[in-house]
C-alpha cells in the first residue's frame, strides 16, 4: 500500500461531507482507517532543543512501557482496524527492547503499512536489520541540522556520525529489503539556509522522502523561537533548488508550497481527529476506553462513534474547526 497516495487523495477531496461518510462507511463496515500512533515507552535517549524532552517537570511525568502482556492486548483491541502503523508519535521507540515484536503483531494483523519514527541514533545494520525481516515498510528519521555542529547543537546528545552510519546501513540494506526512509527535518530561522547543501552531506540513496516542516510549539521547549516569517522572501527560492535536487535523486520532497499558507485553513485535516488514535502505557484512543476488557466496538458503540461521524457529513466547516483542536502537520504535502 502506498500511503502517501492517500495522503494525495485526502487533500484532493475538498469536500468534507464526502470524507465523513467514507469514514462512516468504512467504520460500519469494520474496515480500516486508523492511523494508529504507538509509543511503547516514555522515554528518550536525547534532548532536542525543539522538543518538550527539554522540560525537565514534564520529562518527569513521562514514565512506563508495555510490558509484552498488554503489547499482545493492545494489537488484539486496535490492529484490526489500523490502515497505519505508527511506532513512535512523540517519545524514542528503539529505547524499547520488544520493538521487533510490534512489527510482527501489526505483520500478524495485516496492518497495510508499518512505520518507525526514531532520532536513528541508536539504529545500526544489527538493528534495522530484524525490523526489516519482521516486515517494517519504512523508518521516519528525524533531523535538526545539516552541518554537524548545527545537528549537535539542536539534538543535544546526538551524534552525527552514528546518524550518518545509520543512513549509510540504509544504502546498504536497501540492496536487500523493499523499505523506505523518510528525513523530516524542523526547520526555523537557524537551521533553515543549511537546506542548500543538504545534498552535500547526505546521500542521495540512502532516503527516498525529505519533509520539510516548519518549527510549532510543541509544549514547553528550550528553543521557543516560533516565528519564521521572516524565511518567507527567501523560502521559494531555497525550495525550488531542494525540489530540483530531489527530483534528480528520485525523491519525493513534502514541503509547503509557500510559509504564507501556513496561516490559511487547511481542509484536509478536518478528519485528523477522527482517525488519529494514540496508544501508550497512560493512553489509549479515547478516555474512559477499557482497552484491556472492551473491544474497539463495543466501545465505539457506547460513546455513539458512528453516529458521530455521520454526523460530520451535515455540519459544516466552522463547526467542525470549533471542535477541532489539532496541531496543523498536515500542510507540508506537496
Amino acid at each position: 500500500m502506498n500511503i502517501y497516495k492517500l495522503l494525495q487523495l485526502n487533500r484532493k477531496i475538498k469536500s468534507h461531507r464526502i470524507k465523513f461518510l467514507g469514514l462512516y462507511l468504512l467504520h460500519k463496515f469494520n474496515k480500516r482507517y486508523l492511523a494508529v500512533n504507538l509509543d511503547p515507552v516514555l522515554a528518550c535517549n536525547l534532548r532536542c532543543k525543539m522538543c518538550y524532552f527539554t522540560d525537565a517537570d514534564y520529562v518527569k511525568t513521562l514514565k512506563g512501557q508495555f510490558k509484552e502482556d498488554d503489547l499482545e492486548q493492545v494489537a488484539r483491541t486496535i490492529f484490526n482496524r489500523a490502515l497505519k502503523l505508527q511506532i513512535g508519535c512523540g517519545t524514542e521507540p528503539t529505547l524499547y527492547k520488544n520493538l521487533v515484536r510490534i512489527v510482527e503483531l501489526g505483520k500478524q494483523y495485516k496492518v497495510p503499512y508499518i512505520s518507525i519514527t526514531t532520532n536513528a541514533n541508536l539504529l545500526t545494520k544489527e538493528t534495522i536489520e530484524p525490523l526489516l525481516k519482521a516486515g517494517l515498510n519504512e523508518f521516519t528519521i528525524s533531523l535538526h541540522g545539516v552541518t554537524k555542529e548545527s545537528y549537535e547543537s539542536f539534538m543535544k546528545k546526538a551524534s552525527y556520525e552514528k546518524f550518518q552510519n545509520a543512513l549509510n546501513a540504509f544504502v546498504e540494506l536497501k540492496k536487500s529489503y523493499d523499505f523506505k526512509v523518510r528525513i523530516n527535518y524542523t526547520f526555523n530561522k537557524d537551521n533553515f539556509y543549511e537546506l542548500k547543501d543538504f545534498f552535500k552531506h547526505f546521500n542521495g540513496e540512502s532516503f527516498d522522502i525529505l519533509q520539510l516542516r516548519p518549527i510549532q510549539k510543541i509544549g514547553n521547549t528550550e528553543y521557543n523561537d516560533f516565528d519564521v516569517s521572516s524565511l518567507e522572501d527567501d523560502y521559494l527560492d531555497l525550495i525550488k533548488d531542494v525540489r530540483q535536487k530531489c527530483s534528480n535523486h528520485h525523491i519525493t520532497l513534502m514541503a509547503p508550497d509557500s510559509l504564507s499558507i501556513l496561516k490559511g485553513e487547511n481542509n484536509s485535516s478536518f478528519v485528523f481527529d477522527y482517525t488519529f488514535c494514540y496508544v501508550s502505557p497512560k493512553k489509549f484512543w479515547k478516555e474512559d476506553f477499557n482497552w484491556r476488557e472492551e473491544s474497539f466496538n463495543d466501545f465505539s458503540k457506547k460513546i455513539g462513534w458512528g453516529k458521530l461521524l455521520l454526523s460530520n457529513v451535515f455540519k459544516t466547516k466552522s463547526q467542525l474547526r470549533s471542535l477541532s483542536n489539532k496541531l496543523n502537520y498536515e500542510i507540508e504535502f506537496n
